[in-house]
């Protein structure tokens, strides 16, 4: 589904991702985790086309996406921290988004009806709080019923009912064969989400492993404790 090949991308002198290799499946919630500065952003912002790598390759579904924007028709996105202008309402900024998709059938409104939006739709995206602004980025994610999901910290912000329904809907739309990107720094809440880890460090792909292999090979039940276990390790090689 997609296939990063010897991507490359550095700021001046500073190299942010180094001949990084990557493939992800239909079907499998990917956790995208590592420290501030790793290259995390970078990879989900490559893939949608926002930033342009100076080497390697990025394929979705088999098509180099360099100099190519249908792709994103397939592509979900949640950012950190949406933007929405200030003077719109709820239910503006959603009919726009579907005017700029030209997008009006086969619409995913399991979030929007389960966040209650709807009862919301005149009130401007200036007086939301954030939880609520983050709601409506995880309604606009999934509208369009596409194919991937790029999930950039999807419950920072949401009250602990919303991001019930949100890891809900996450865990549905695995089940249903799509490809579901998470970055998060709350690896409590990735157990019952996630089948797949990748480990970014300095630019580098540290690992990508399935749950079940993490677990087994370092003998932990949470994810959180395996990671930790796996990089003291690390740790203690490199001290030597």
């Amino acid at each position: 589904m997609i296939e990063i090949r010897q991507l490359n991308k550095s700021f001046g002198k500073f190299q942010v991702l180094n001949n990084i290799n990557l493939s992800c499946h239909s079907g499998e919630c990917i956790a995208l985790i590592g420290p501030n500065g790793c290259g995390k952003t970078t990879i989900i912002k490559s893939i949608l086309g926002m930033v342009l790598p100076n080497s390697g390759t990025i394929t979705v579904d088999g098509i180099n996406i360099k100099g190519q924007n249908e792709y994103r028709n397939d592509i979900g996105y949640m950012p950190q921290i949406g933007r929405y202008p200030e003077n719109m309402t709820i239910g503006q900024v959603i009919e726009m988004v579907k005017t700029i998709r030209n997008q009006n059938d086969n619409l995913d409104t399991d979030l929007l009806k389960a966040f209650n939006l709807e009862n919301m739709f005149q009130k401007q995206m200036r007086t939301l709080s954030g939880g609520t602004t983050q709601k409506v980025s995880a309604v606009l994610a999934f509208l369009f019923n596409p194919k991937i999901l790029i999930l950039d910290e999807p419950t920072a912000g949401l009250d602990p009912l919303a991001s019930e329904i949100l890891k809900e809907k996450i865990i549905k739309e695995k089940q249903n064969g799509k490809l579901i990107l998470i970055t998060s720094h709350l690896l409590s809440e990735l157990d019952d989400l996630i089948t797949e880890i990748i480990f970014m460090q300095d630019g580098n792909l540290h690992f990508h492993k399935k749950i079940h292999e993490l677990k087994e090979l370092t003998n932990e039940d949470k994810i959180s404790k395996a990671i930790a276990k796996i990089l003291k390790e690390n740790n203690n090689e490199k001290a030597h």
